[in-house]
This record gives structure tokens, sequence and C-alpha cells, in this order.
């Protein structure tokens, strides 16, 4: 067989009738790549846009000194680390190693740095050294997309989601677990300790002291190790500490118990951008809203007209500290559960009591007056409300309501209960309910974008800063991600290039 220019070798098939044609490779064949770097991708490749991005953004604000003049060994050019860094993320490549190898071997990356081979330690401690600054580059990126027009700040989106941390739950301690290793603990070293002596008062026993010795120096070791996490606990009060990940706390996900890191994400209306993104050490989204607020506040250098979110960041103080003109578009925890219909509602809960506001009254789901009573449990703040108990003895529903023979109570939290109804009201608006309904849509699409087409489900660095650096660059690599499909990657090339 004789291989044509054209690299087609034919072939006979097995009935030995008809020719048959192969692409066929040849190792030994001569070739070159072409003489210049630039030209190992082509000029719409996506590589480029990650390069116009980072070369737009100011390192210096970020907290990287670039110092051309500085004294002592040669160092990697910065922006060409954070390059490779951020493009490798966008690809699912986060690992040093994998990294480094890819500077070798792929020719998007060999473009992208310009030929340079940081090895990976160098790329592990560059991204280490500079975790404050990697946080700042979401900043950056949504800075870009204001001036672009992309990013209006007007309706923001937030939500959570829980990511797998880089620890094992295996390794989280509470109080009565230390309790429990620490007996043992004793319990051996008291044991080791008479066996020691026990066979101190025997011949030819060097080699058992030995081993004891060291057996008894291990449990005297964990012991240590177990009073230091008990101490820990107690500087904190937290109830449970993760030894490997201090950071970390036990969370449940779809795929079972975990130790985790609760990822909060806020997200633009227009085009369903990140403005801003925070790794927090919580497993559910409580006292979360007003944080996420602030932060996108200060980056957007202005409020939002509206925030929305989904009923688990519900915190009658929480929502209190956000700015009143912002207008809160959240669904009370009982609307919630009426729409998602999968806990039973409680017929008689206080929520399914209408509070008449002329008349000052409570009014029962059988019509009945709950009438105000006074102040309750001694606090101006707390007023109480109370029915016939006549009109309870005698209602079909009591024993279900209440067994209380004087009627059903209730207590009204006056500043917490206004602002509870003002918000349910805001809720049932028809321009709330449309606005709501995009939730999902642009609030959860970067987390099956990071999860699933990222493969970064779980995070490879430990500690908050670390990590929310990590986040920091998967956010931006979604960012980049959507800018290149509503801009174009010509245009947004051109653009970039021209900042």
């Amino acid at each position: 067989q004789k291989q044509a220019p054209n690299r087609y070798v034919n072939r006979i098939d097995h009935g030995g009738k008809r020719p048959m044609a192969y692409i066929m490779g040849n190792r030994k064949q001569l070739s070159f790549l072409p003489p210049k770097i630039d030209d190992y991708v082509g000029k719409e490749d996506p590589v480029r846009v990650y390069d116009a991005f980072v070369d737009s953004i100011d390192l210096h604000e970020m907290g990287i000194i670039r110092d051309p003049y500085q004294a002592g060994a040669l160092s990697f050019e910065p922006k060409a680390m954070v390059k490779l860094i951020v493009y490798g993320y966008s690809y699912g490549i986060r690992g040093s190693r994998k990294l480094e190898r890819a500077c070798y071997h792929n020719l998007s990356f060999i473009w992208l740095v310009s030929g340079i081979l940081p090895d990976y330690r160098t790329i592990a401690r560059f991204r280490s050294d500079n975790k404050e600054a990697l946080k700042q580059i979401l900043r950056q990126n949504v800075k870009l997309c204001m001036k672009l027009g992309i990013i209006e700040g007007n309706t923001l989106f937030v939500d959570g989601s829980k990511f797998r941390a880089n620890a094992s739950i295996n390794n989280t301690w509470d109080e009565e677990r230390c309790k429990k290793r620490l007996e043992i603990a004793e319990k051996n070293i008291e044991r080791i300790m008479e066996e020691a002596e026990q066979i101190d008062k025997e011949e030819d026993s060097a080699g058992t002291l030995v081993k004891l010795n060291k057996e008894l120096q291990d449990q005297k070791e964990m012991r240590a190790k177990v009073q230091e996490i008990v101490k820990t606990l107690k500087e904190t009060g937290k109830e449970k500490i993760n030894t490997t990940d201090k950071d970390s706390v036990n969370g449940k996900t779809r795929q079972g118990s975990h130790a985790i890191m609760n990822c909060e994400v806020t997200t633009d209306e227009k085009y369903g951008l990140i403005v801003n993104s925070e790794a927090v050490s919580q497993n559910n989204d409580l006292n979360q809203l007003s944080p996420q607020v602030e932060q996108s506040t200060e980056i957007l250098g202005k409020p939002p007209e509206r925030v929305v979110s989904d009923a688990g960041y519900f915190s009658l103080k929480d929502i209190e500290k956000v700015a009143e003109k912002v207008k809160v578009i959240m669904p009370g925890r009982s609307q919630a559960q009426k729409e998602n219909k999968r806990t039973p509602v409680d017929p008689f809960g206080t929520e399914e009591f209408s509070y008449d506001k002329e008349r000052d009254v409570y009014i029962c789901p059988e019509g009945k007056i709950l009438k105000r009573k006074g102040i309750a449990f001694g606090s101006q703040g707390k007023i109480s409300y109370k029915a016939r108990g006549k009109d309870c003895r005698e209602c079909k529903h009591f024993g279900v309501c209440t067994t209380s023979k004087n009627g059903r109570w209730i207590v009204r939290v006056v500043e917490q209960e206004g602002l509870k109804e003002r918000l349910e009201e805001i809720y049932r608006e028809e321009e709330s309910q449309r606005i709501y309904k995009l939730r999902k849509e642009k609030a959860e699409l970067p987390f099956g974008h990071m999860k699933r087409n990222l493969g970064a489900g779980q995070f490879m660095l430990r500690g908050r800063e670390k990590v929310n650096a990590e986040l920091s660059i998967l956010s931006t690599c979604f960012n980049i991600a959507r800018m290149m499909t509503i801009v174009g990657i010509p245009m947004l090339i051109a653009k970039l290039n021209s900042m």
C-alpha cells in the first residue's frame, strides 16, 4: 500500500471487489507549525477574548504589583499568569499540574501565555499569594460589562447553592465527639502505662517497651489535638468545626451529606450576568440578602431598584437592613409553602388569620373576631389579640385550632408584622409575579454552568479567602462565556482592545 499525496489510502474490502478509502495519518511526514505563535489560533478563537479581557483590566487596582525592575530571581509576568488561571478555569482545568501540562501540549494555552512554561509549583504559589487580588477579578469584569451596557443593575436576583468543600465530613468535630475521644485517649494512656510498668519488671523486654512508648506518644498527641479542638470550639462559639477546612460546614446536597460552602450569587436581570458572588460558612441562605445587596450596590455604584429572592432568605430582621428605596420581591413562608405544595399548610397557622387595619382586629379562617387585649410579654412592640372563649368552644375546629377554653390568642410584633404584610402585598402584584418568574432563568443558570460545564461542584482550595478567590474566577468565567454569546467574539475582542 502506498500513501497518496492527498493522504487517502486505497484498501480492498473483505469481498475483494471494490476499493475503500480511509484517511490515514503519518507521524514521519514533515510538517511545521506556523512560524509565529500568534498564528497558532484563529482570529476569532475564544482564547483571544480571555487575552483581551485580562489586558483590559487594571492589575494594580486588584492588588497585583507589576515591577519590571524588581531585584532577585526572575518571575513570570503577572498578566500571563492571570490569563492562564482564568482561561484554565473556563475549560474546567483548575489543578496546577494540569495547567502546567496545558502550557506544553495545548496550542491555545501556548498562544495565550506566549510560550512561557511555568511549573505547577509556580502556578499554585501565584494563585495562593494573590488570592485577595483574584477575588477582585469579578469586580473588574462587572465594570467592563457596565461600560459595554450589558449590566444595568436595576433588578438583581439573589440565590445560593451548596458546593462541596475540599474536606471530608468525617473530619467534623463537635463537643460530644471530643468528649468521647478524650475519654478513649485517657483510658488508653492509663492502660499503656500499666503495661509498661508490668513489662519493666520483666527481663528482655526492651523491644516491647519501645513499641509501648511509641503508642503512648501517639495517644498523648491525639489528646493534645482534641483538647485544641475543644478550645477552638469555645473560642469561636461554633457547635461543629472541620479540622481540614475550618470555614466549611456540614450540609446536605443531592449527593448526600458533605462538608460544604454555601455560595451566594447575585445576577442582573438584563442578560443574567453575575454582579457579585460570595462563599459563606453556613448551610442555608438566612440573613444573606442584605449583605449581597450591600456588596452589589458598592460594585455597581448605585442601589438596585428591585431585588428578587426565594423564601429561603426570609428573615424580617435582615430585610429591614435593606435600603427603603430598594423594592424586595420575595414570597413569605406561607406563600412559598402554598406554591411549592411540598409541605402541608397549617390551616390554622398565624398566617391564615387576616389582620384588619381599620378595626385593629384579627379575623380567623372561620370569620370569628380576635380583639386587641393590650401589651404582650411586657413589650410595647408586641400586642396580644384574643377570640372569645365561647366562640372557640362552639367552633367545629376546637381542639385543632386551639385547645384553650378561653379562646385562641395571637401576638402581633408591630414593626415586623407591618413589614411582613407589605412584603406579601408586593409579592402579589402582577409586575412582581412577572419578575419573580424570571428568577430561575437568571439566578440558577450560573450554578448549572459552574457545576456541570466547568466541573466545579467541589472547590480545590481551602479557607474562605481562597474559596472566594476561586468562586470569583468561576463567576468571571461564566460572565465571559455569556459576553461572547451576547456581543459576539469579533466585536467583543475589538471593544475590549479599545478600552
